[in-house]
């Protein structure tokens, strides 16, 4: 008897996690859904379903920046498959999703017999992506990919610290969320720089917004003077 999946919903808006629930139903009708709605509460998520078979990702959920959440994934959670379930139609970011090892791409336009359909090729184990994105002509991102390693060696707790430097929080805003001492921020902060190679709060939020997929102004980021 085959066990029934367990997939992880992450998306910020409700009703698109729930259309997501409706394509899983229909391809995994007895499957267990879990569901986050920011990077920071799947982060919690992932480490409490170390069993889950696959996980649909928003990429512009609240604290990721572009790609980022998708590399903290395959970083930390490698044998969980990632299907990406975007509003982005563009079929270069379908590819370099693939290049940062997403397991499948799939548009949040697309019918929920499509997107069922791309759900179940991924979970018997195979890559899907669009037939606009497979006639794409594709190069990857050489400097993309160099930040996505550079961010893959961060541990999960300096990951957290830089989403939350990235947001403009102080030292000890961040020290007192996540309830360690702010000497231990310190600590995280000056690992991240390292890993990083930067120097400054504002090069480690600009390193990580470079992962955006929509081109910001990055001079308009929250960066504060705390060091």
């Amino acid at each position: 008897m085959q066990l029934a999946h367990k997939i992880i919903v992450a998306d910020d808006h409700p009703l698109f996690r729930t259309a997501l629930q409706q394509a899983v139903s229909q391809i995994a009708p007895d499957a267990e859904i879990v569901q986050a709605e920011s990077l920071p509460e799947l982060q919690t998520v992932v480490e409490q379903h170390s069993d889950t078979d696959l996980i649909l990702l928003d990429l512009n959920m609240p604290g990721a920046h572009g790609y980022s959440g998708l590399v903290y994934l395959r970083s930390h959670h490698p044998e969980i498959p990632v299907m990406v379930v975007s509003a982005c139609e563009d079929p270069a970011i379908m590819c370099q999703s693939i290049d940062h090892e997403a397991s499948g791409y799939i548009a949040k336009s697309s019918s929920l017999e499509e997107i069922s359909d791309a759900i179940g090729q991924v979970l018997k184990g195979d890559i899907y992506l669009p037939q606009k994105a497979r006639q794409h002509q594709h190069a990857p991102d050489v400097v993309s990919m160099d930040l996505a390693e550079k961010l893959a060696s961060l541990t999960p707790q300096q990951f957290r610290v830089l989403t939350m430097m990235s947001e403009g929080m102080l030292n000890k805003q961040i020290a007192y969320d996540l309830e360690v001492s702010e000497a231990t921020i310190k600590a995280h902060v000056t690992a991240i720089f390292r890993k990083l190679n930067v120097r400054t709060r504002t090069q480690a939020v600009i390193a990580v917004q470079a992962l955006d997929i929509e081109k910001n102004d990055l001079a308009s980021a929250p960066v504060t003077a705390d060091e």
